[in-house]
């Protein structure tokens, strides 16, 4: 089935909390989005909170939410970051692309990067942007969707003492 988007969402308080659950739900479930687990709704809000800051009329960041169909839950989130410089204009950073833990395996990870591709398309964007924490195979699944690995940073995230990752970039063309 195929999520219900929606983009620029009104940040309502609602959605603002509907938002820190997913988010500390995919990181308690091991996603890559900032966090290792375990963590805490009050932990991850002050993170959540900065990043919705740049939404809106007063900022240059757009969000797209993903709702499951027939329930309306909040399936899956992703902002589209402008890196705030005239000479990046042309194309944007996906930034926290997550995907509820409850609701992976259902292909709604890969309709999002769709939607946001389709929406970028629509912007007249040369390209999307994203960045990865090594040790998950994410290159695998971005790669699914057309982005390809454009650099790498070894070892530049460290999770733990001991346990540091790598560091990708990756990007889709849309030219």
């Amino acid at each position: 089935m195929t999520m219900v988007f929606t983009l620029d969402p009104d940040p309502t308080p609602g959605l603002r909390a509907e938002v820190v659950d997913l988010w500390t739900a995919v990181s308690n479930a091991g996603g890559a989005v900032g966090f290792v687990p375990p963590v805490t709704a009050e932990r991850v809000r002050p993170t959540a909170e900065r990043q919705l800051a740049g939404i809106g009329p007063d900022g240059p960041d757009r969000l797209l939410i993903g709702r499951e169909p027939g329930t309306g839950r909040l399936a899956a989130v992703l902002f589209f970051e402008s890196q705030r410089f005239d000479l990046m204009e042309h194309w944007r950073l996906l930034k926290r692309v997550m995907v509820h833990p409850a609701l992976q395996g259902r292909g709604y990870g890969g309709q999002l990067l769709a939607e946001a591709e389709r929406i970028a398309r629509g912007w007249g964007l040369a390209g999307l942007r994203l960045t990865l924490r090594g040790g998950h195979d994410l290159e695998t699944f971005y790669g699914r969707s057309g982005y390809t690995e454009v650099g790498r940073v070894p070892g530049a995230i460290r999770v733990a003492p001991g346990d540091d990752r790598d560091d990708v970039t990756m990007w889709l063309d849309l030219r």
